[in-house]
């Protein structure tokens, strides 16, 4: 999940931001003349956008988020806003793919990892929970929020979700139907589970189901049959 820095490239406001420009110590950089490039500040820019959207939906829920919300909190003006993305729908869709992939990359380096299945299924669901608690704010985004934000969202709800299964299935070597639907069972029960403790924001919650899941799957291959 990002984790962005604050910074005002663009000496704009004071809004939080997610970009990936470099900056002092304390992560700002100054207003007025700098050496950024015209693609940094505008990157830098986005970066704040997607971060406000996210907080912003947090608070209000996606319905109750308004342009000028994530204007507000990402420091920009409307004209910058309407540079980059024609609508909140677009906004929220850029939101959504950054943390997707953001969250994929966390976790899917662990299936070159040494070690049994479940010793790899067990370093991805914790860095997965972590990444989520993390970030609830984004974490929010691709399992609660994107569900009143239409059909375009949802699709790419789905489309994450496989990936997911994808990844899940190469990881537990389960490549047989019957493997593939538990996996599936196994993203779909997931997402359930952690969407009430991030909604409640008891980010502990979150991170205390990694032992008690990750013990279920430990026995679950143990004893699984071939088929599986």
């Amino acid at each position: 999940m990002p984790t962005p820095p604050n910074t005002q490239p663009d000496g704009s406001g004071e809004g939080p931001a997610a970009g990936a420009v470099e900056g002092p110590a304390d992560g700002r950089l100054p207003r007025g003349r700098h050496q950024l490039s015209r693609e940094q500040v505008q990157e830098a820019q986005r970066g704040r956008m997607l971060l406000a959207i996210a907080e912003a939906m947090t608070r209000k829920g996606y319905v109750g988020t308004t342009v000028a919300d994530v204007i507000r909190g990402a420091g920009v003006s409307r004209e910058t806003f309407y540079q980059q993305f024609p609508s909140k729908l677009d906004c929220f869709l850029a939101a959504f793919d950054a943390a997707s992939e953001l969250l994929l990359a966390r976790v899917g380096d662990v299936a070159t990892l040494d070690g049994t299945a479940h010793e790899r299924f067990a370093a991805a669901f914790t860095r997965y929970l972590d990444a989520l608690a993390s970030q609830p704010a984004f974490a929010r985004v691709f399992l609660v929020e994107v569900y009143a934000a239409g059909a375009d969202a949802i699709d790419r709800r789905i489309a994450l979700q496989a990936r997911i299964v994808d990844s899940l299935v190469e990881l537990l070597d389960a490549h047989t139907e019957a493997g593939r639907f538990a996996c599936e069972l196994l993203v779909a029960g997931t997402g359930s589970l952690v969407t009430g403790p991030l909604v409640a924001d008891d980010l502990d919650a979150v991170r205390a189901l990694g032992p008690p899941v990750i013990d279920l799957v430990g026995r679950v291959l143990s004893t699984r049959p071939p088929q599986l």
